[in-house]
């Protein structure tokens, strides 16, 4: 409920710990990728993450490009359900068509053209005294076999880009929300820093996280995305790589300095910036959550049925964590944060793999009533984006006035110049401060007493008649619209979302049947008599050509000599000793005479191992054990199996049970 302490945390780790803290927020913490609540609480943290990078960054060169922790988020958030849905969607059609020409060669580095068509004429015998080696990029350049070769491959070349691109500003609206609402936080936060920066620089820093953190890496490397099986062969993936170059320079202003072959492709740089520009702004045409927000938190309050799923390791981890920035995170000694850390105590050490369970915790509130009532509270503790809060929340509260009092979006709320923006949300202020209901009224004396504060502040200027902030509104009051239409187009999302995790379902079930024959395959390949045991692969089925009489005999004898095996052996301790199977004893001298060992197999490929005192009824220690995992272990080099009095050679054990059951 508190995204804040995430967000803080996220710009206090180190770069080597980000990574498993990120994978525990986006997937475990607010790992329900489809549930309102959970994405607008992610949001949030984003949106504390970045107020607070363009804080602290100096140059406006250096914004979202180093790697930091808001880069690493940024990749990271991507992966998620949602985002992963639309590269499939919109993108893997194109780049399929690239893979399936396996032999499309379109390189256009000079030099790397100039090896080529040397070492096709050396393969095909003819003279290579006009292709020397150890050439400059110059004389590649400059070789008109080369130019030949190059021309045709660059019109190729912008031809695909221009379907990656056609194909990406055709589909905006299939981007999902969190993209776009991360997109327009970074026009938005560029706009109030850098007042000055042109248009195109702010597109190039929303570029920056939609094609340089998004669609490129998914173009590049689309087997890492699960967008296609295998990786692409050698030409292909060179195309794809080319592609993303170009995708990039729309964004970037490109100076040719290390890739001077890539100027062969300015003229599609040149020709589509603008293209580029308008649908990265349009891009950002999204409505805010915060009203939507506050209505999941009184949902959240009737629910007493909260539960996280968390494995032992992430728990550690941010326990850890947590812990060892509790003095930033929480200087206060009333700080909720720091009750429930000082009655926790110290985080216990991390688990080992096979150790790292997965456990189901129930979430209530210690204090039962909810932590977050407004924006506000969002920036308590956290000095660098308390201003950032408040502009939201003030953008937020004259949204819901406006829409509150239909006469001041039609009459009023129409400013012309900077004196009109100024005094039109003051009087959108003051009409909400005199109206005849209480909430109203509330809201209008709070909006009005926020606006002078973020005067004083510097987050607005009224020489400019808070231009920015009434532009963003007025963006808002466009993006809400017709209600019902809004909800109408959220259902059948719903329903193409609720379709794709159906077609998921169903391939998971299909795995996991193919899975279980396949090891029901091994359990029976390895419970056979090895002279029996077919020569075919392990979890094939193979129809079997004899005659039903054959294989009903066949069948009728391995049913007998199943019924001749012992349905259970007794050994006694100083038996299995000699054998090697017990390997440890912690059996007193005085009393090993007593104990004596059964095992028996109650069905193929299962096994269960008894200890007995004589002169006592029940076992002193029962345990089952599959073949599977005897073999597993045998696999991985653990010789021992601790049955708490003897200890067990796994390799006699093996050869022991083989020898009296399957045999």
């Amino acid at each position: 409920n508190e995204p804040r302490h995430i967000a803080s945390l996220t710009r206090l780790v180190t770069l080597g710990e980000i990574d498993t803290l990120l994978q525990t927020v986006m997937f475990t913490l607010y790992g329900n990728q489809y549930e309102s609540r959970e994405e607008h609480l992610l949001l949030t943290m984003f949106q504390l993450v970045l107020a607070a990078q363009f804080e602290t960054t100096q140059e406006f060169s250096n914004l979202l490009r180093q790697n930091t922790p808001v880069s690493r988020m940024m990749n990271t958030y991507t992966s998620r359900g949602p985002g992963q849905v639309y590269l499939k969607n919109v993108i893997s059609g194109e780049i399929a068509r690239v893979i399936e020409n396996r032999d499309l060669n379109l390189e256009i580095n000079p030099l790397k053209v100039y090896e080529e068509l040397r070492q096709e004429r050396m393969d095909r015998g003819q003279s290579v005294d006009d292709f020397p080696q150890g050439v400059s990029t110059e004389e590649a350049t400059n070789n008109p076999l080369v130019r030949a070769a190059i021309e045709p491959r660059v019109a190729e070349l912008t031809r695909i880009a221009s379907r990656f691109l056609d194909t990406i500003v055709e589909n905006r609206s299939s981007t999902p929300y969190g993209i776009r609402w991360i997109c327009k936080q970074i026009r938005s936060l560029t706009k109030r820093r850098y007042p000055d920066a042109p248009d195109s620089a702010v597109c190039s820093l929303i570029g920056g996280f939609f094609f340089l953190r998004y669609i490129n890496p998914a173009i590049v490397t689309p087997q890492a995305h699960m967008l296609i099986e295998g990786a692409p062969t050698q030409h292909p993936r060179r195309v794809l790589t080319l592609v993303a170059k170009l995708l990039q320079n729309l964004n970037n202003k490109p100076t040719y300095a290390k890739e001077k072959f890539m100027e062969e492709l300015a003229p599609f740089v040149d020709a589509n910036r603008a293209r580029i520009n308008v649908f990265l702004n349009e891009l950002c045409e999204v409505s805010d959550f915060y009203e939507n927000m506050e209505m999941d938190q009184y949902m959240a309050l009737t629910k007493r049925d909260i539960s996280l799923s968390i494995s032992l390791n992430e728990l550690y981890n941010t326990h850890a964590l947590l812990r060892q920035h509790l003095h930033v995170l929480a200087p206060g000694a009333d700080s909720h944060l720091r009750t429930l850390l000082d009655d926790l105590g110290d985080a216990p050490p991390l688990v080992l793999r096979n150790l790292n369970a997965t456990m189901d915790l129930a979430l209530f509130s210690k204090w039962e009533t909810p932590i977050l009532s407004d924006l506000s509270t969002l920036a308590a503790d956290n000095t660098l984006t308390q201003h950032d809060i408040m502009y939201v929340e003030t953008k937020s509260i004259l949204v819901q006035i406006i829409r509150s009092m239909p006469h001041l979006k039609y009459r009023r709320y129409k400013p012309e110049n900077n004196s009109a923006a100024k005094n039109d949300l003051l009087f959108v202020a003051e009409q909400a401060a005199t109206d005849k209901d209480p909430m109203l009224v509330r809201k209008g004396i709070k909006v009005r007493e926020m606006l002078v504060e973020l005067e004083h502040s510097g987050a607005i200027d009224s020489n400019d008649g808070y231009r920015y902030l009434t532009e963003e509104i007025l963006h808002e009051l466009a993006h809400l619209g017709n209600l019902r239409d809004k909800v109408e187009e959220e259902i059948l999302g719903l329903t193409d979302v609720y379709k794709t995790i159906c077609d998921y379902n169903g391939y998971l079930s299909s795995q996991i049947e193919t899975y279980k024959a396949y090891l029901g395959n091994v359990r029976m390949q390895s419970a056979m008599p090895k002279n029996n045991r077919k020569k075919m692969p392990v979890g094939v089925t193979v129809l079997d050509p004899r005659p039903l009489q054959s294989r009903r005999q066949q069948q009728n004898a391995q049913q007998r000599r199943q019924e001749a095996s012992p349905a259970s052996v007794d050994y006694r301790l100083d038996a299995l000793e000699r054998l090697g199977v017990v390997c440890k004893s912690n059996i007193p001298e005085n009393r090993q005479d007593k104990v004596y060992f059964n095992f028996s197999s109650p069905c193929p490929a299962s096994y269960v191992v008894k200890l007995y005192y004589k002169g006592r009824e029940k076992p002193v220690v029962n345990m089952d054990l599959l073949l599977e995992d005897l073999l597993e272990r045998k696999h991985n080099r653990i010789e021992i199996l601790d049955l708490e009095y003897v200890h067990l050679s796994v390799v006699r054990l093996l050869e022991l049970l083989e020898r009296k059951f399957v045999c």
